[in-house]
């Protein structure tokens, strides 16, 4: 009995002994291993001061026919790093026995926030990965820049100038009264839904050769992880990527405002303005490019606005939404909407009423003038008005001599000559190529010479030259759009 029961004993010691060597991973160790990397530098091109990067990642492959273990992942400098790490998922900076699948990745993430009134302008450490007999990195490299730093702010009569760029987070509002001028060459980053609300006069002076330039702060690129299904590589920059920040609020306490040679763009509305208060325009711009917005470039309602030379285009709704009747005036403006998502709505809307709880509200549209324009886009028809001018109320809108894209089959009259003169319709415009927003004209565009001189001479001093600071006037007739063809 005593040694049966001993057979029992080393059965059982040795059924564990095989178990626990069965459970017992074997790990590749032929040699010294190494590891490869998708990336052997990740590089944050700007960061701005006391602002977070964003994300990148890299992916950290195991070539070999059995899992590897990495002993150690972690930043050189430790906690005194400015990067952040997240490790397949999980959050920190220091990582120890790391197992990566035969023929399998595992993802680092990356961010990184400096602060250049402490730190350096540039930032670097690496990713140190050390396995049995071998040591590995991935270099880490981030420009910092400085700027004027507005964070919920209210601010009161002052100057922007170029020294350095101004970023706006979780919005600035420029006080009632008050005067904001923003001089050539002044770039202004927001931050994610922050919003630039004017409740005095805004005057932006850019130039041809400085224009202002106001934008969201996420420049350094961004990543998908989508790439690695594609094999491509979607680290490109934010240009054209809309909805980052609130745009510009010219609200209906502001009056005045002048715009001249700006970019605005990456908004969800690039400009609203709201309810005129007196006899001048609320906004006069001039030379201006608006694009890549989520919602509209220009949101209006009740208001006044004149407009020259001017680039609207990209937007998810509208480029151009004149609601609830007002003043307005463009002249060679160039209006274009090949929005990549799903877009029901036109370039161009007009109304003049809101409706809500059933109850509809009418206003006067005194004027709504489009003169030597492109009103085109990807949508059977592109601009729509939607009014009341019944019991004296005043509807009163003019596309005059203007390219514009309407579906024959709408219900739209063209031939009613106090809404339509001298339009050419459906005829394509032929930018050079809208794919990558270059809106100048081919050579063989149906809008060279085809512009009308005497709308272009009603203001020779705005609309001589056009939107590249190219004459109008030298050769036989205007071209119709903001561009002359060169």
């Amino acid at each position: 009995m005593k040694s049966k029961h001993n057979f029992y004993i080393v059965f059982f010691i040795l059924s564990f002994v095989v178990i626990l060597s069965c459970n017992k991973t074997n790990y590749y160790k032929d040699g010294k291993i190494i590891l490869q990397f998708s990336k052997d530098t990740i590089l944050f091109d700007t960061v701005f001061s006391g602002i977070g990067s964003a994300v990148r990642y890299f992916k950290v492959k195991n070539s070999y026919n059995l899992p590897v273990n990495i002993s150690e992942i972690q930043l050189e400098k430790g906690n005194q790093s400015k990067f952040k790490l997240n490790i397949n998922g999980t959050p920190g900076n220091y990582a120890q026995d790391v197992e990566i699948g035969a023929k399998d990745s595992l993802y680092i993430f990356v961010n990184v926030t400096i602060n250049t009134n402490n730190d350096d302008i540039l930032e670097t450490d690496r990713i140190i990965f050390k396995t049995e007999k071998n040591e590995q990195a991935v270099n880490l490299e981030a420009f910092g820049q400085d700027v004027h730093f507005f964070q919920d702010s209210v601010i009161q009569s002052q100057t922007w100038t170029n020294d350095k760029p101004y970023l706006i987070y979780n919005s600035v509002a420029l006080d009632k009264n008050q005067h904001l001028t923003i001089e050539a060459g002044t770039h202004i980053y927001s931050h994610r839904t922050s919003r630039i609300m004017i409740l005095g006069t805004l005057t932006v002076n850019g130039t041809f050769d400085n224009p202002v330039i106001f934008e969201a702060d996420r420049l350094n690129g961004h990543s998908s992880i989508f790439d690695d299904i594609f094999d491509t590589d979607s680290t490109d920059n934010y240009y054209d990527v809309a909805g980052q920040w609130g745009g510009i609020w010219l609200t209906k306490l502001s009056s005045d405002n002048e715009i001249n040679y700006a970019l605005i763009k990456n908004a969800d509305i690039g400009i609203q303005v709201d309810s005129v208060r007196n006899s001048n325009p609320q906004l006069s711009i001039h030379n201006s490019i608006i694009e890549h917005h989520s919602y509209a470039g220009i949101l209006a309602q009740v208001s006044d606005i004149f407009a020259t030379n001017c680039l609207i285009s990209d937007c998810g709704y509208y480029n151009i939404a004149l609601t609830r009747g007002g003043n307005y005036n463009f002249y060679h403006c160039t209006i274009d909407n090949y929005w990549k998502g799903i877009r029901n709505t036109p370039a161009v809307f007009i109304n003049n009423y809101y409706s809500a709880n059933g109850i509809t509200y009418v206003y006067d549209l005194k004027n709504a003038y489009f003169g030597n324009c492109i009103i085109w886009g990807n949508k059977e028809t592109e601009s729509v008005a939607d009014g009341y001018s019944d019991q004296g109320i005043l509807f009163n809108y003019k596309f005059d001599n203007c390219i514009l894209k309407i579906d024959p089959k709408s219900n739209i009259n063209t031939n009613d000559p106090a809404h339509y003169k001298n339009i050419i319709l459906n005829n394509n415009p032929l930018f050079k190529n809208y794919f990558e927003y270059d809106f100048m004209l081919k050579e063989n565009s149906p809008a060279i010479n085809k512009g009308n001189i005497q709308i272009t001479n009603m203001f020779p001093s705005l609309l001589n030259f056009d939107l590249n600071n190219i004459s109008r006037i030298n050769d036989a007739a205007p071209d119709i759009g903001c561009y002359e063809f060169q």
